[in-house]
């Protein structure tokens, strides 16, 4: 139920390389959804039948997405077939890097702990995901009252919204 960020493909010297991830909370664990499993499962699967066929090696090391040829696919061309992606299903442009932080909003407007977003982005301090993500909050101190009032019972309340100061 996870994946584990273990290394980056970087531009180093005119060529694409694995590196390791550029901080220690870069290298993390990340729990992901069941849907998000099954997907990558058959996708590794078809991955690792292309490779095959290419008459490459398939081991452990073995990366989940490639290029037609087998190697590390290309920066620009992930960004290019997003955008064919987006055209086809008649969506507005947006950037890849842009769905990173809508899933953040999502899982903080959703009542996930800002912590666990903040280790899920690998932000190294709380502060970078709150600052970053401080729009979502005036939404989540609704949602906090509406639990409160859940916790103790608002029909036990005498006060009425005019008598609050």
């Amino acid at each position: 139920g996870y994946l584990r960020v273990a290394q980056s493909l970087q531009r180093s010297r005119g060529e694409l390389r694995l590196k390791s991830p550029k901080t220690d909370t870069s290298r993390r664990r990340v729990v992901i959804p069941g849907f998000c499993i099954d997907a990558l499962t058959r996708h590794r699967t078809s991955e690792r039948e292309k490779i095959a066929s290419l008459g490459l090696p398939v081991d452990p090391t073995t990366l989940v997405f490639t290029s037609q040829a087998g190697t590390p696919i290309e920066p620009r061309n992930v960004n290019r077939a997003f955008e064919a992606l987006l055209k086809k299903a008649k969506l507005r442009r947006v950037k890849l890097h842009d769905l990173r932080h809508t899933c953040a909003s999502l899982l903080l407007a959703e009542g996930v702990a800002p912590r666990v977003v903040m280790e899920l982005l690998g932000h190294s301090a709380i502060a970078v995901t709150m600052n970053t993500y401080s729009h979502v909050i005036p939404a989540l101190q609704d949602e906090s009252a509406k639990r409160m009032d859940a916790l103790f019972g608002a029909e036990n309340t005498n006060l009425r919204d005019s008598e609050v100061r």
